[in-house]
């Protein structure tokens, strides 16, 4: 589950600590001057167009004239609230305004039913496979969305052994299955001598199980290898599975990540120059400095990271939103958006929230 923060209030936790203006601008800063600020960023949010004073006098039942409206946006503009790309176009929020807009101006946006209904559609049917379940809840999020969106597997305390089961697939192969407490599972197929029928199997499974249930991976292997010197016609079959064994407990070491959508950035103006889109695209091949950003604070719930907040210059121009979910063994994972810096952060914060919830419930399910 999401814990820490709740998913219905504006207590977002940052990289830099939930952050306020400096005493002189919070005092410059009255009720006008941030309603305006709200408006300008909520209407730049939707349209992606310079906003006027004009244009807030129009569709923002204020009260005030243009004229006062322009004085006030000349004020924010001197504030650092807000840019204006061209001496004659409107303004355009800044870095500062969205973070202002994140901790003290937002309210979660609540999710459509449709959208909880999708997300819960999309994992009635789990697959076995941490990497297909991962894999899965990128996809719905990009869907949702529409922005590039990310999930990361749990890593964190090393994975526990509930049980080994082998199956018989033919006369000469079987199915190994690997279950550990993160819902994990790893499944291949391996080769077996013939002599070992499905009885045999099913012995060797049941006595498996009850050797190395509750242990870790690593205290697996050395079972596997007591378990290997008492039977020499066992040895090929326990091989395969310290194999494969080893194996997972090499994957586990590793973030695993999945994005979805990466070419949706192309969908934004902001993104609309080749190299500024090519740096994008190519960042997230590389996926290390993502890697190293989500890394940074996967213990808290919540983490908005805004343009340069984010350390990586391929993303300044970007904010990169992210939740945590927790297993119940205490491992932790990551799922996440990124997308220009004028997002819609309600909504993308309302379905984080539910996507996390339901991603813990999928992931724990085989323990209840």
């Amino acid at each position: 589950m999401i814990t820490e923060v709740s998913t219905h209030a504006v207590r977002v936790l940052t990289e830099m600590g939930t952050k306020r203006p400096p005493g002189g601008d919070r005092t410059a800063m009255d009720e006008r001057k941030i309603r305006i600020l709200q408006a300008i960023i909520d209407d730049y949010i939707l349209t992606a167009i310079p906003v006027g004073s004009r244009t807030i006098s129009k569709r923002y039942d204020m009260g005030l004239s243009s004229a006062t409206i322009r004085n006030e946006m000349s004020d924010l503009e001197e504030l650092g609230y807000l840019d204006q790309p061209h001496v004659s176009a409107g303004r355009v929020p800044s870095a500062k305004a969205y973070r202002l807009y994140v901790d003290e101006l937002l309210r979660e946006g609540k999710l459509k039913t449709d959208d909880v209904h999708s997300i819960r559609e999309h994992f009635q049917n789990r697959s076995g496979k941490m990497e297909d379940v991962i894999s899965r809840a990128a996809q719905v999020l990009s869907s949702l969305t529409s922005y590039t969106s990310l999930a990361m597997g749990p890593k964190g305390a090393e994975m526990i052994i509930r049980n080994l089961q082998l199956v018989p697939i033919s006369a000469h192969s079987a199915l190994l299955v690997i279950v550990t407490d993160g819902g994990i599972i790893r499944d291949s197929v391996i080769h077996v001598d013939s002599e070992l029928d499905s009885d045999a199997l099913y012995a060797i499974s049941r006595m498996l199980t009850e050797r190395v249930a509750g242990r870790t991976l690593g205290e697996t292997q050395q079972v596997l290898k007591s378990v290997r010197k008492e039977s020499a016609e066992k040895r090929s079959v326990i091989d395969s599975i310290a194999k494969l064994v080893a194996q997972a407990q090499a994957s586990g070491s590793q973030a695993n990540i999945a994005f979805a959508g990466p070419s949706n950035i192309l969908n934004f103006p902001e993104y609309s120059d080749v190299e500024k889109a090519r740096g994008f695209l190519s960042l997230l091949e590389t996926k290390d400095a993502i890697l190293s950003l989500l890394e940074q604070r996967q213990s808290v719930a919540f983490t908005v990271r805004i343009g340069p907040e984010t350390g990586v210059k391929e993303l300044e121009d970007c904010s990169v939103v992210t939740a945590t979910y927790t297993l119940d063994n205490g491992t932790n994972g990551t799922i996440g958006v990124i997308g220009p810096t004028r997002m819609q952060y309600g909504r993308v914060l309302g379905i984080l929230g539910a996507m996390g919830q339901q991603l813990s419930s999928v992931l724990n399910e085989d323990k209840e």
